[in-house]
């Protein structure tokens, strides 16, 4: 099965914490990327998205995934901010960068959550090694189907990368794609 996949839209980041240095997707091609959209505030996050982020980082080399948080906030900005954010990921050990999602100039939808259409948090994004969105995940994903995923994105060779047009089809690529827009299969 050939599939086509967006180029994955540049995260719109206030602050990064827990990195000395801006991070933006095009710096991050060549290895999978994954991402995971969160709030402070919601249960699920805290329960399962970020620890299964963490896992990830641990069990990943850094040479493959590079595991980075999004904190968007859509409510209760005010309880969310970077200080209050700062000392969460200092309680829940958190060590992979975190963006804060940027906020948007007109009504409560930061800018990156706005760009991916995120239906809420806990989101998990899949970015491949040419930096296409390959799984969005709304609520939560198990650890064995997350492994699996990303395993499956580890596996593909890096290619070309159109920048221009925004996306690449597996057959300019020359290699069928495991993946497709209802996810991987190894």
């Amino acid at each position: 099965m050939t599939g086509e996949f967006q180029r994955a839209p540049e995260l719109q980041i206030s602050q990064w914490m827990n990195s000395d240095e801006d991070i933006n997707l095009k710096s991050c091609l060549g290895k999978v990327v994954l991402i995971e959209a969160f709030q402070m505030l919601c249960p699920g996050c805290v329960e399962h998205g970020l620890p299964q982020a963490q896992k990830a980082q641990q069990l990943f080399s850094s040479d493959d995934l590079i595991v980075l948080g999004l904190h968007s906030v859509f409510e209760h900005h005010t309880a969310m901010g970077p200080e209050s954010l700062k000392a969460f990921l200092y309680e829940y050990r958190i060590t992979f960068p975190v963006g804060i999602d940027m906020p948007a100039g007109q009504g409560p939808i930061p800018k990156t959550m706005a760009s991916y259409q995120l239906q809420g948090t806990p989101t998990l994004l899949l970015i491949d090694r040419q930096g296409r969105l390959r799984r969005q995940k709304f609520g939560i994903m198990s650890d064995l189907q997350l492994g699996a995923e990303i395993m499956a994105l580890m596996k593909e060779q890096p290619f070309k990368v159109d920048l221009g047009r925004g996306q690449i089809s597996d057959e300019e690529q020359g290699k069928e794609i495991p993946c497709d827009e209802t996810g991987c299969r190894a």
